[in-house]
């Protein structure tokens, strides 16, 4: 990876302007690996070294991925001037990075939500090419059973006359409740799908998106960066995509 400046990686965070860096430098509060940092055109390689500001570390990673679990009543987009978007809960500095949620989940849906600055990333999680696996946990009115699964399992063909790639149905407990794997994204598609069943949605929720899974321990509307394995299983789910480089 090549190497930049100090004060472009400083200040690519989000968190402080080229200006800002350099009188941080000047004042002694940017420390490189344990020494401190004596000029703003000092070069480092992002990711190869340990950036402190004030003694704490900072992550100049070229592109940022979290998880997100979406709480219901937000919108899944970058801005909307009338309704708060999902990218209300990150702090401004991770907002001023241009984060963007990998897909959409509807506005009274909750769940895993990946947002990311990583365009070649987001576009190989959503190509209806690579079918990454999304599965989902719903609540229905009415009872689910073997028919249901045995329809969405054939591939269903809506009112509008949508076709619908074959999905996985587990009704769970007592029907009322079940999974659902999808391997793609249709507008909706859940809660078509299941109402044309007969059987309405009244609670949806994303669990999982490919290989990474709705981490237990973040409630509603908290969100925390990708581990490092975490990302080495999108590498993984995505090496195949030519648009995409692994990061």
């Amino acid at each position: 990876m090549a190497q930049e400046r100090l004060d472009k990686l400083l200040s690519s965070t989000g968190r402080w302007s080229r200006r800002e860096v350099k009188e941080l430098i000047r004042q002694g509060r940017v420390w490189v690996d344990g020494v401190p940092a004596r000029r703003p055109e000092e070069k480092c390689e992002p990711g190869a070294v340990g950036l402190t500001v004030d003694g704490e570390r900072v992550d100049c990673a070229p592109f940022v991925y979290l998880m997100l679990h979406k709480p219901a009543g937000l919108l899944s987009a970058t801005e909307d001037r009338r309704q708060k978007t999902v990218l209300d809960l990150l702090p401004e500095h991770l907002r001023r990075r241009g984060l963007f949620p990998v897909g959409r989940l509807d506005k009274d849906t909750e769940g895993l939500l990946l947002l990311t600055d990583d365009g070649p990333l987001g576009h190989a999680l959503l190509s209806p090419k690579n079918h990454v696996d999304k599965v989902y946990y719903a609540k229905v009115e009415g009872r689910l059973d073997r028919t249901d699964a045995e329809a969405l399992a054939a591939g269903m063909v809506l009112g509008d006359g949508l076709h619908c790639l074959p999905a996985e149905l587990e009704p769970l407990g007592d029907g009322s409740q079940c999974h659902v794997t999808l391997r793609e994204g249709k507008y909706h598609q859940v809660k078509r799908m299941l109402a044309a069943r007969g059987k309405p949605v009244v609670y949806l929720k994303r669990l999982s998106m490919g290989p990474i899974a709705l981490d237990p321990a973040l409630a509603p509307g908290e969100w925390r960066p990708l581990t490092g394995e975490e990302k080495a299983l999108l590498r993984r789910e995505t090496a195949g995509d030519p648009g995409f480089s692994a990061f």
